[in-house]
């Protein structure tokens, strides 16, 4: 294969040089060329014809997002953001994502280079390769398409048990995916718990955010919190989310332990958390890059859970919900368009269907 063509937008001199270095050994990876702001950046796009962009936010003459807009609507290409772990930085980072940047990494300090250089370097890596990975024209359709659901919020008679739960992992392309999924859902819902790789500054951020498109309530949970219907509850983004039953009522548990697959929140460690309960779970799987979440939902499917993954075509990156299909962890495949159906649709069975749906 040829080596993946990597234009870098950034005006800081620093960050350019930064990137060079860690990549200039890495034979599946060339730099092409560097642009220190957006008018630059778009004449050695015609001239270079990379294959994906690192772009940071905040430049001269034209910010990131504008120039995001423009790339969007004239030519789509995969995009790694570059950002701050500042609010500012989450809140401008969930708008590129809503406009089709593929996946973002945190713009390193001096200080986290000097002691975490390799680590930003794996990360930069792995979000590279992947970005490029991603069909430009199923990108697109994907964003367009999910603009269709944006006035819908679908009817529910609610839930014919109580306790009933619902867990959702995602990674690569998750934000916009649970994003879809929840804001059409009723205000009476069943209590969803979500983890979703995020850094820690971006999960109350994004939290918030959908919550203002949303009838159900949407907030980053909270140690020893009570689970209620008609209330999604988002991971923070360095600690691992756990469900507990305590006295018939379940509770929201975070756990600031090792990573799990790479991951610290781990969807393995929210669905590995569910499997007494599993009778009363439904397991989803969303779009990501890597593995995590696929053994807990066999876990999940075996322990007697409804499980349902992501089909590959609706999904930006199928590597997650790949994964799970691989193992045939799911009962269920569907597109991102039709999940929010299915989970209102087998919430709404009382326990003498249930069997008869599996």
């Amino acid at each position: 294969m040829e080596p993946i063509k990597l234009l870098i937008i950034d005006d800081s001199s620093v960050i350019r040089a930064v990137i060079n270095e860690v990549l200039k050994d890495e034979a599946d990876i060339i730099v092409v060329g560097e642009a220190k702001d957006p008018l630059v950046a778009r004449e050695q796009i015609k001239k270079l014809n990379p294959d994906v962009l690192t772009l940071d936010v905040e430049m001269p003459k034209m910010d990131g997002i504008t120039f995001l807009k423009n790339l969007m609507r004239l030519r789509p290409m995969p995009v790694v953001m570059l950002s701050t772990l500042t609010t500012k930085g989450a809140d401008t980072t969930l708008d590129a994502l809503e406009l089709g940047a593929v996946d973002f990494i945190a713009k390193p300090s001096f200080e986290e280079l000097i002691e975490n250089k390799s680590t930003f370097k794996a990360k930069l890596i792995r979000k590279i390769k992947f970005a490029a990975s991603v069909d430009n024209k199923k990108q697109t359709l994907l964003s367009a398409s999910s603009k269709v659901d944006e006035n819908i919020v679908h009817s529910f008679i609610g839930c014919q048990r109580s306790n009933h739960i619902i867990a959702i992992g995602a990674s690569t392309g998750g934000t916009e995916a649970v994003k879809r999924i929840i804001t059409t859902l009723p205000s009476n819902c069943p209590p969803i718990v979500v983890t979703i790789h995020i850094p820690a500054t971006f999960s109350a951020q994004y939290a918030e955010r959908i919550n203002s498109y949303c009838a159900a309530n949407v907030q980053e949970a909270r140690h020893g919190q009570k689970i209620k219907e008609g209330n999604v509850y988002i991971a923070p983004g360095n600690m691992h989310l756990k469900v507990e039953a305590k006295g018939g009522t379940l509770y929201c548990i975070l756990e600031d332990s090792e990573e799990v697959n790479r991951h610290n929140p781990a969807v393995d460690v929210l669905f590995n958390s569910l499997e007494p309960l599993a009778n009363n779970v439904q397991g989803i799987l969303l779009t990501g890059m890597g593995q995590d979440g696929a053994k807990g939902l066999l876990n999940l499917k075996n322990a007697g859970a409804m499980t349902i993954i992501q089909d590959e075509a609706s999904s930006l990156i199928w590597g997650m919900p790949g994964s799970a299909h691989a193992l045939n962890a799911h009962v269920k495949e569907c597109s991102i368009s039709n999940v929010a159906k299915e989970i209102l649709a087998y919430a709404s069975l009382d326990r003498s269907s249930m069997r008869e749906v599996k």
